[in-house]
């Protein structure tokens, strides 16, 4: 019997995704990937995974999965509050996010919707078993490649998993939320910054910017302030020999309101780019919802690339700090048979003594 996860009911925009599609450019194929390569990295490596597997990407409201295998093992890392439904008639419980959990089959997960941010994260021990398309699983739905059928996930999909069943053992949770910074979204200038005038350079960096209705997996349209060109539309100001189009790089059309180019993006383009976004910062561009404010803050070359191997090494810390997860609504006696336990005594601080059982059959003596 085939093992998978079977799509009850569908979420919004659920596609799978791993790290990228890189290589191909040169060819016209866009890298595609995860818009949040922090989440699916945790979630990856939650499940024992490579940072390199593909997982499930859900945007703003995840599906219901029905788990058609022995056993999997899933993570989910996000802004979430899933649930776990044992059968058609049973109500729903609550489950943690940022953890891994076991789960049985004929159990359905619920994803539910994100709350506070656009986009988070499934992985599952071992992977989809689904055919890479030019080294790679992502889904690139423009052109209908990659993936699941080279599309969001819609009801009655079977998605093939890798592993028919997995260990029991401990599972693992953060041991805190990641730390995606705040403040500016930080860019380094050009590669077009000489195409806009003094006074645009100057707006871009001093405005505020409101993330548009208009923002999906090719890039994020901002409103807010124009920027102006060095030349008018009439004299070609807007309009460059076309070039290769870096991820996070941020367009400048005629209208003058900025375009910030995300994993979907084309692989070249004709307007002006006049900064491009630290890839530090990506991560969080990922995440933004309509509505939400930015402002653009230039730093050198040097500063992003100090920035991203900091944001790596945390990231690894993150990992190796992951901790034993309490069962959900229960009591995890491996981590109470490791406390300081004397004659049923439990000393988590000089001054704090508390009485606990000092073995499975009995109590205190």
């Amino acid at each position: 019997m085939t093992a998978a996860l079977k799509v009850i009911r569908a979420g919004l925009f659920d596609t799978l995704q791993d790290l990228g599609r890189t290589g191909f450019m040169a060819l016209g194929m866009p890298t595609a990937g995860a818009m949040d390569r922090i989440g699916l990295s945790l979630a990856n490596a939650l499940v024992g995974n490579p940072a390199s597997t593909a997982g499930l990407e859900i945007g703003v409201m995840g599906p219901d999965l029905l788990v058609e295998a022995d056993s999997v093992r899933i993570a989910l890392v996000g802004p979430l509050s899933p649930a776990l439904i044992e059968g058609p008639d049973a109500a729903p419980k609550p489950l943690d996010s940022d953890r891994s959990h076991l789960l049985k089959r004929g159990q359905i997960l619920r994803v539910g919707m994100i709350e506070g941010a656009s986009t988070a994260y499934l992985a599952l021990a071992g992977g989809f078993d689904l055919p890479l398309f030019m080294g790679s699983l992502s889904t690139y739905s423009r052109a209908g490649i990659g993936g699941f059928d080279g599309r969001k996930l819609a009801a009655g999909d079977l998605l093939p998993l890798a592993k028919t069943s997995v260990p029991a053992g401990n599972e693992r949770r953060l041991g805190q939320p990641f730390d995606y910074g705040s403040g500016p979204l930080r860019v380094t200038w050009g590669p077009q910054e000489d195409y806009f005038s003094e006074e645009g350079r100057r707006t871009f960096v001093e405005a505020e910017y409101l993330v548009s209705k208009e923002a999906d997996r090719m890039g994020i349209r901002f409103e807010g302030p124009t920027i102006a060109h060095a030349k008018s539309v009439d004299e070609g100001g807007a309009d460059i020999i076309s070039d290769g189009i870096a991820p996070g790089a941020i367009q400048v059309p005629g209208a003058g309101l900025p375009i910030v180019l995300m994993a979907d993006r084309q692989t070249v383009g004709g307007y002006p780019k006049i900064a491009t976004v630290a890839s530090v910062d990506l991560p969080r561009l990922g995440r933004l919802l309509p509505g939400q404010a930015v402002r653009f803050t230039a730093i050198t070359v040097a500063e992003a690339e100090a920035l991203r191997r900091d944001q790596e090494a945390r990231l690894q810390r993150a990992i190796a700090g992951f901790v034993v997860a309490r069962p959900p609504g229960g009591i995890d006696l491996v981590r109470l048979y490791e406390e300081n336990l004397i004659d049923g005594v439990v000393f988590d601080s000089p001054w704090n003594v508390t009485s606990k059982p000092s073995s499975a059959e009995g109590g205190t003596k």
